[in-house]
């Protein structure tokens, strides 16, 4: 069973890294398959409560590569982690099949340290659904769930579920809906698909329409009000509306640089 898992963890990453030249390449010199492979075993000594002898592995592993998976952490089939270092993975996390993670990715816990042994056999580490790709940097934390062929962007800092096929970027991470439905069946380096709308700008361009339209409106109401009142001076308002104008659309030029 460890066997057929490594040879298909193989394959994956032959499948998504295009640098890869040769399975040989890959078994001599990428830390995040070497990381894998003394993962299998440890969570196979984990499972027969070999603990210790886990730990050592686990912490073998994290001296030969950068990359620290707790032994207790359950993965799935066909898992890559690309570069790799400074990966952390904590013991309750949960990742499915086809799963990718970049460099300096954290699945950690939120619990406090307070009264630790309460904890003990609690789920406190996040799930990753089949498909998930997680950008470098990225920190997902707590027991939530990143739902299948969902993405997070590089830097991102995750702590609310993310819905299946969506991708979340930010601090606090903001999920956007993707352009087109089909992107999410297709792979995406660092989880972030190029020309990804941002979500904060989308906002503030919808504001920028809602105040314009007010703004229409105050000045047809005043221009009323003039005419009623019998004047025939410009309404002062008209002049102001533009300054308004002037101050919102550098409000959104400001959110897209």
């Amino acid at each position: 069973m460890v066997f057929k898992r490594l040879h298909e963890d193989l394959s994956a990453f032959v499948a998504r890294d295009p640098a890869a030249r040769s399975r040989l390449e890959i078994v001599l010199c990428y830390p995040g398959f070497h990381a894998i492979v003394l993962h299998r075993v440890a969570h196979r000594l984990w499972l027969w409560r070999r603990y210790l002898f886990a730990r050592l592995i686990s912490q073998f592993s994290r001296l030969l590569t950068g990359i620290e998976i707790h032994p207790g952490a359950t993965i799935g089939r066909r898992f890559v982690i690309d570069h790799g270092h400074g990966v952390v993975i904590g013991e309750t996390a949960e990742i499915g099949d086809d799963v990718t993670l970049y460099q300096g990715v954290t699945l950690g816990g939120i619990a406090p340290s307070v009264d630790s042994r309460a904890q003990v056999n609690v789920k406190r580490h996040p799930t990753l659904q089949s498909g998930v790709i997680l950008g470098s940097g990225a920190q997902v934390l707590g027991p939530i769930t990143i739902g299948e062929g969902a993405r997070v962007g590089a830097n991102s800092v995750v702590t609310r579920d993310v819905p299946p096929g969506l991708t979340a970027v930010g601090i606090p991470a903001h999920v956007m809906m993707p352009r087109d439905r089909a992107e999410t069946a297709r792979f995406a380096a660092y989880g972030t698909p190029a020309g990804c709308p941002d979500p904060i700008v989308n906002c503030i361009d919808t504001l920028r329409g809602q105040v314009g339209v007010l703004i229409d409106r105050v000045v047809e109401l005043e221009e009323r009000l003039q005419r009623i009142e019998g004047g025939d001076a410009l309404p002062p308002a008209e002049s102001e509306s533009r300054v308004a104008r002037a101050i919102v659309q550098g409000i959104g030029d400001k959110a897209r640089a």
